[in-house]
């Protein structure tokens, strides 16, 4: 199989993966009551695994498999106790998830912000490593906090507050924050470039 097709499945599975693990709190608070809580708790695991299953190979694994990992048993053993619980956790535990990656990779470099950067500019300065390296601790923080915030609206019992916030407000304060880390970026690049 030629590598272009490769890649083109690659790019395929991961917009499929994406695009389920972005609409899966909707799915949620559409099926919730309507369909067993198992079904959208193999739905999640799915996802898990699927997000698993993209990282072979990429220099992210090594901060995002274990994370990924715990998220799996994390889900399973929850689902066992509780299936309804286990649907809501899915968000939180993606956010510890990520928060944990992120903090994992600036104990033992590169940072995820240069494993990510790396498909762009696969030979950043050691300046520009030093801002991914503050950038990835940024996303750590705010993953740390809105981990916090989603546990508190799964844990709150309002299945609407939930979903709006994991549904919509979370991704809305994600874009804010790329938007922002954006505007830095292209000040600090402007900077670099005088000196």
């Amino acid at each position: 199989m030629n590598s272009s097709l490769k890649h083109n499945r690659y790019g395929f599975a991961a917009i499929i993966v994406g695009g389920a693990g972005l609409l899966y709190p909707l799915a949620v608070y559409w099926s919730l009551g309507r369909v067993p809580a198992m079904v959208l708790v193999a739905l999640a695991l799915t996802v898990a695994v699927g997000r698993l299953l993209l990282l072979r190979r990429s220099t992210a694994a090594r901060a995002l498999a274990p994370a990924l990992v715990l998220v799996l048993i994390t889900l399973s053993v929850l689902a066992f106790f509780d299936t309804s619980a286990a649907t809501l956790a899915y968000p939180v535990l993606m956010n510890a998830a990520m928060a944990i990656g992120f903090g994992l990779s600036l104990l033992r470099p590169p940072s995820l912000v240069e494993c990510f950067a790396a498909l762009t500019e696969p030979s950043p300065s050691e300046n520009a490593r030093a801002y991914m390296r503050k950038v990835s601790a940024v996303w750590c923080m705010f993953l740390t906090l809105n981990t916090g915030v989603s546990a508190a609206t799964a844990l709150g019992g309002d299945l609407d507050l939930w979903a709006f916030y994991n549904g919509f407000l979370s991704y809305v304060l994600m874009g804010a924050l790329f938007f922002v880390e954006w505007l830095v970026r292209r000040r600090v690049q402007q900077q670099e470039v005088r000196t």
